[in-house]
This record gives C-alpha cells, sequence and structure tokens, in this order.
C-alpha cells in the first residue's frame, strides 16, 4: 500500500474517532458536569502527547549536535512563539470544546457534530476580515448550510433549541482555532503547540469547574471511560493521526476525509445511544454535509488563451 493510500485511511480513521468523540461527551455528563468533562480530556490529551514530543525533541538533539550561539537564541525566540500560540489555541479551543460540551446537554449528538462542522464554512467568512477571498463555491456551500441548518435545528414556531444555538457560537470558536493555527503552526513544532494547547485549555477550565460544579472522585472515576476516550484518542492520538496523514496526501482530499467526522457522529449516536433524526432532520444533515463537501472543492482557474479567457 502507497503512503497516500495509507494517509487517506489514518484520515477516515481520525474522522471515526473525532465523531464518536460526540457520543463518548454525551455519557460523561451523566455524573459530571462540562467542565469537569473539559478539563479531565483536555489535561489528559497533553499526557499522552508528552512522550512523543520527548522523543521528538531527543531525536532532533541527536540529530543536531550541540548548539551554536545563533541556534539557542533562535530557540528562545521559538518558545516565545510556542508559548503565545498555546495559550491563543488553548483559548479558542476551551471556548469551542466548552460551548459544545454545555451545548450537547440539550441537543442529540449527531445533531451536534453536524453544527460543528459549519467551522469549515465559517473559517473562509472570517478570512475575508484578513482580505481572504471567498470563491464561488465557498458562497454556495454557505446558502446550502444555511437551508440545511432550518431542516435540522428549526422547529414548529420557527424556534431552534438552546443547544443548537450554543454548538453553533462553538463552531465559530474553532474556526478561530484554526485560523490561529495556521498563523502559528508555520512557527513551531506542531506537536508541541497541540501538546501545549490542551494544557491551557485544561487549566482554565478547572476554574469553573473547581467554583461552580465541585466534583467527586467517586464521580469522574465512575466517568473513566468517555473521560479516557475524549482524552487519550479524541485529542490526543486523534490531532497525532492528522499530523502524520496530511504530510503524504493532498490538503483538499484531507479535509474533504476528516469532515466525515460530522458522518461518524449521526452514526455513532445512532448505533450507542439509538437516537434517531426525523426526515426533516435528516433531509438538513444531507444538506449541511454537502455544502461541507462544496465549500472545500478546488475552485477552476481562469486561464488565458489568445484573446479569450477559459477555464481549467
Amino acid at each position: 500500500m502507497d503512503k497516500r493510500k495509507l494517509s487517506n485511511m489514518l484520515l477516515i480513521l481520525t474522522a471515526l474517532i473525532w465523531g464518536s468523540a460526540f457520543v463518548a461527551q454525551s455519557i460523561g455528563m451523566e455524573y459530571i458536569g462540562p467542565f469537569t468533562f473539559g478539563a479531565a480530556r483536555s489535561i489528559l490529551g497533553g499526557v499522552t502527547l508528552l512522550p512523543v514530543v520527548f522523543f521528538r525533541k531527543k531525536k532532533s538533539q541527536a540529530n543536531k549536535g550541540k548548539a551554536e550561539p545563533d541556534e539557542k537564541k533562535e530557540k528562545n525566540e521559538q518558545r516565545k512563539t510556542l508559548l503565545a500560540g498555546g495559550i491563543c489555541c488553548g483559548i479558542c479551543l476551551t471556548i469551542g470544546s466548552m460551548a459544545q460540551q454545555i451545548g450537547l446537554q440539550y441537543t442529540t449528538a449527531g445533531k451536534g457534530g453536524f453544527i460543528t462542522a459549519l467551522y469549515i464554512l465559517i473559517v473562509p467568512l472570517l478570512g475575508l476580515a484578513f482580505g481572504r477571498k471567498a470563491g464561488k463555491k465557498v458562497w454556495c456551500g454557505v446558502i446550502l448550510a444555511v437551508v440545511g441548518m432550518y431542516f435540522l435545528c428549526v422547529k414548529d414556531g420557527f424556534s431552534i433549541s438552546k443547544g443548537d444555538w450554543i454548538i453553533l457560537a462553538g463552531s465559530f470558536a474553532f474556526a478561530g482555532h484554526i485560523l490561529v493555527i495556521d498563523y502559528f503552526s508555520p512557527k513551531v513544532d506542531g506537536v508541541c503547540l497541540s501538546c501545549l494547547q490542551f494544557f491551557i485549555c485544561g487549566m482554565i477550565c478547572a476554574i469553573p469547574m473547581l467554583v461552580s460544579e465541585q466534583p467527586t472522585v467517586n464521580a469522574v472515576l465512575v466517568s473513566w471511560r468517555p473521560i479516557v476516550y475524549a482524552g487519550v484518542l479524541s485529542s490526543g492520538v486523534g490531532y497525532t493521526l492528522q499530523i502524520i496523514a496530511q504530510k503524504n496526501t493532498d490538503p483538499t482530499v484531507a479535509s474533504l476525509l476528516m469532515s466525515l467526522e460530522s458522518v461518524f457522529a449521526v452514526l455513532a449516536g445512532w448505533v450507542i445511544l439509538g437516537e434517531r433524526l426525523s426526515v426533516r432532520e435528516f433531509v438538513g444533515c444531507v444538506l449541511v454535509f454537502s455544502a461541507v463537501i462544496i465549500a472545500q472543492l478546488p475552485e477552476r482557474k481562469a486561464v488565458s488563451s489568445g484573446n479569450r479567457t477559459v477555464s481549467e
């Protein structure tokens, strides 16, 4: 099997892990609050990545040997950048994950997965603020997603559940998280950035956890299975698989495969939790997922042919 096919399989596995995590989040909150769950899974995710960071650092030191003065200065600058990136990513991740976690108390895991997937559409919209123009297919995707959201979330009397609104707000935070990573990831080690952001997220979540939820040790121990799944697999393993896989596959293909997270969220909610979607909600799911795909399709580039302009 060539590297590209193997990478695509790893990305599908990543989407499966992330999509199934919605079920773990729903089950985990049967005994503990959202901030307790968020703090536990984030810190566990950071701890999971520590061995990876350690061995990568050892390997790097073995290959480079003794550092020169200029290299030491450069490393100090990278540490400062890493700290700034970790804090920014951690804050965005905290807002997004906690909005998602709280919202799942009022809506289903399947709907939560699809609404969260809208961050793929929100990213290019936020990019307009930085002068990044979105293509026609992205705007078509946005319109289609709005229609899909109507069928998925709007019930009798044009009401949208509180959980849907909260998770949608979390999608904006996740979009900001992606843009922050896009800025910092070329400057620092991606695994170190991920590890640091998890610890920052865990520490932030611990504050409201201790103030408002005050969890007992027994409650945390009862919820250990969903915490381990969400912390080790969804946070630690999922992110690491994404980094490894994206090195050997096309970015557009990678993003399309990872968007399958929303499909796996619905399937996991159906198989594990016994959740059911109405025909109206199912149509909304199909439209939103279609919008996610359309928004990521490459635009045709215009090329000049004599006095005419044609599309490739």
